[in-house]
């Protein structure tokens, strides 16, 4: 099978005239340096360890090396080597494929010949460079926010490939790895508390809020997104813990929900938090002709949201615009403009549990048959409030960004509501393990 492979790799790049290595680049000199001064350290480093595993895959297997053929640069084939043989250490074999110049510490994930055929014309750029140990797309796959594609993530890497942003893939990675661990099972379905999150990806969630808000039938959708602060406001509010178990969607959001999961013995499909979902929402609204009503946050918030959000999306279409600070008396008067306004998709941004608590309460009358509760997410795209870095994000440390922005009104949440949320899953988990 391994010498079929690479037979057709090779009459492939026949046929297609690939396979010629471009000229090297200034940067491409550094991080090949980077690469060779790192593997040969951890060559010498590691040769104790080296030794042991190559005599017990001689002694167990017969043969050293486990072989698998990959392509690497220029769709060039290569043997990715591992130790032959089960037990820890059988990855440190790669650090031969980097010695040799087929593979870099960060990179492009290296695909099989399959895999590769399925890459998109525009984005074979990224068989200019070496495979990687460490891939961009997998580094955000393992925090939860790969809403990308790979060969998206995987472009945008190599236009700006530099040892400095190869550097960086490497320590976000091993980073990211102290919160990912292991493969996990993916339920349909997670509990926290006794509040059930549907486990989706960013695509799925938003083709459930396209398909709900294009329907004509009059059913009524509340979708909502927790956090662990909203999970432990859920644990004692009654109440709102009742709105977020009838509601029709309840969606995981942020890192502290993946290392949850984690405690419980489960994988995290993806965070799909409202802020990552809202400009995709937008593009799809824009798209299907689904417009919105921004209900919420301070005066004029709102607005420069919406002209935000216009420039990105010329389509988009933003029915209504009311701020969050009305008088109850006022409320009768909203929802009829609301109601008029003709919006598919109503999005709520008082704080939680407020703004699920008027939703639930005001669900009959409220005729989108979209809405959901997004919390802060006005600030964050009226520019009010900037976002966290990528690369804090991809390391699951987006928090810290919040609490160095609003620290008088974070610090509780994250450095008390933090510890106290992972302390309630851990009693959840010693109780699902006893049971």
């Amino acid at each position: 099978m391994r010498d079929e492979a690479r037979r057709t790799a090779e009459d492939r790049a026949r046929r297609t005239g690939e396979g010629r290595v471009r000229g090297p680049s200034p940067s491409d000199f550094g991080i090949r340096w980077f690469d060779l001064t790192l593997a040969l350290l951890l060559a010498v480093v590691l040769s104790p360890l080296w030794l042991t595993r190559l005599l017990a895959a001689r002694w167990r297997s017969g043969r050293i090396f486990e072989r698998e053929p990959l392509l690497g640069r220029e769709r060039q084939i290569f043997e990715r080597l591992a130790f032959a043989g089960p037990g820890a250490g059988r990855g440190l074999a790669v650090l031969f494929n980097i010695l040799r110049g087929e593979m870099a510490f960060a990179g492009p994930r290296p695909l099989t010949v399959v895999e590769a055929d399925a890459v998109p014309a525009d984005a074979g750029q990224r068989f200019s460079v070496r495979p990687g140990v460490f891939s961009p797309y997998q580094l955000q796959r393992r925090t939860g926010i790969a809403y990308d594609s790979e060969s998206q993530v995987d472009r945008a890497f190599v236009e700006r490939l530099s040892l400095r942003a190869s550097l960086g893939v490497i320590a976000r990675s091993l980073l990211a790895g102290l919160l990912g661990g292991a493969e996990r099972p993916i339920p349909p379905e997670l509990d926290f508390f006794g509040v059930p999150i549907i486990n989706t990806t960013m695509d799925e969630a938003l083709d459930w809020i396209a398909a709900r808000a294009g329907e004509r039938d009059g059913r009524k959708s509340l979708l909502a997104f927790v956090n662990p602060d909203c999970l432990n406001i859920a644990y004692t509010h009654e109440s709102y813990r009742a709105v977020l178990q009838n509601a029709a969607r309840v969606l995981p959001d942020g890192i502290g929900v993946k290392i949850g999961c984690r405690m419980l013995g489960v994988g995290l499909a993806a965070n799909v938090n409202g802020t990552d979902l809202f400009p995709r929402l937008c593009e799809r609204a824009a798209r299907e002709d689904l417009p919105l009503f921004l209900l919420g946050a301070r005066p004029g918030i709102a607005e420069q949201m919406a002209e935000n959000m216009r420039q990105r999306h010329p389509a988009l279409v933003v029915a209504g615009i009311q701020h969050g600070y009305f008088d109850p008396g006022e409320e009768t008067a909203i929802i009829d403009r609301i109601n008029a306004s003709g919006a598919r998709i109503l999005l709520v941004a008082f704080g939680v549990p407020r703004q699920e608590l008027w939703l639930a309460r005001h669900h009959e009358r409220l005729l989108p048959p979209v809405r959901m509760g997004v919390g802060g997410l006005f600030d964050f795209y009226s520019g009010r409030i900037p976002r966290a870095p990528l690369w804090l994000r991809e390391i699951g440390f987006e928090w810290v960004w919040r609490l160095a922005q609003e620290p008088g009104r974070m610090w509780r949440r994250y450095l008390l509501g933090n510890p106290l949320f992972l302390y309630r899953v851990w009693r959840q988990a010693r109780k699902e393990r006893r049971g």
